[in-house]
């Protein structure tokens, strides 16, 4: 098994099914436009395809016909990108403005497994039902991009709009808050995944986190975080903890 990101490629796209990763690939539509036009690839150059659950292949440029699709062939059989034992969400409160993208973005970067927008009580931003429904295909999107520049091979879920109470009950939950434990004292993730919950500004209260009755609190550091810092802090130390040496396996 391994990484899209270890073989050298000038680009990284996206299949629909793992089926589509044949000898011969035609990157059409908006993403043979960006190989084409924006990336100017040429004959030769490598690019990494993967069908966003996992399985990927290198392949090298055949032909960037003027117009059309740009012609792919397979230079090596597929591959699995590896699967960690332990997954990994993040649950991150509304906040008003571009900010949720920005988070969404990093997220993907950090190899998050799931994205969950929640709607807490101290939350400003409280979308309608059509407003909430285009944001997340926005934020899918977005996923999309970013999941494409770092060179992912799974696409992380994006959860619908959600209140936070809806948590509540999960093994493996765990609250982002000032004076909890350090990322190195947290033992085995029980039921297999991780749900580190980050509040809006002004934090959780406490009837939340009570009610939420979460697996441990997670410290972030001496400092007061905006909310999107919190949300990308928090999944910088868990992945760290699931890539290094005496974290939980990757498979």
């Amino acid at each position: 098994m391994g990484w899209p990101a270890d073989i050298p490629a000038s680009a990284h796209v996206f299949v629909a099914l793992a089926a589509e990763l044949t000898d011969t690939v035609e990157v059409a539509g908006e993403d043979g436009r960006h190989l084409a036009r924006v990336l100017r690839l040429r004959a030769g150059e490598t690019v990494t395809v993967a069908d966003g659950c996992g399985t990927w292949r290198p392949y090298r440029v055949a032909e960037v016909p003027p117009a059309g699709a740009v012609r792919l062939e397979a230079t090596g059989g597929p591959d699995q990108e590896p699967v960690s034992s332990s997954r990994l969400a993040v649950a991150f409160a509304l906040t008003k403005g571009d900010k949720p993208d920005l988070v969404v973005q990093k997220l993907t970067e950090l190899g998050v497994d799931r994205i969950l927008p929640v709607v807490a009580e101290r939350s400003v931003a409280r979308p309608q039902a059509d407003r909430a429904k285009a944001a997340v295909e926005r934020w899918r999107r977005v996923a999309r991009e970013a999941a494409r520049q770092c060179r992912r091979a799974t696409l992380p879920i994006v959860e619908d709009v959600m209140p936070l109470d809806r948590l509540a009950g999960h093994p493996g939950l765990v609250v982002a808050d000032r004076g909890g434990l350090p990322v190195d004292a947290l033992g085995p993730t029980p039921g297999g995944e991780v749900i580190v919950v980050v509040g809006p500004e002004g934090g959780l209260t406490d009837d939340e986190v009570k009610r939420l009755s979460p697996w441990a609190r997670l410290d972030l550091g001496p400092h007061i975080l905006r909310a999107e810092t919190a949300a990308i802090a928090a999944a910088a130390v868990l992945t760290g903890r699931r890539h290094r040496p005496g974290g939980p396996p990757r498979g």
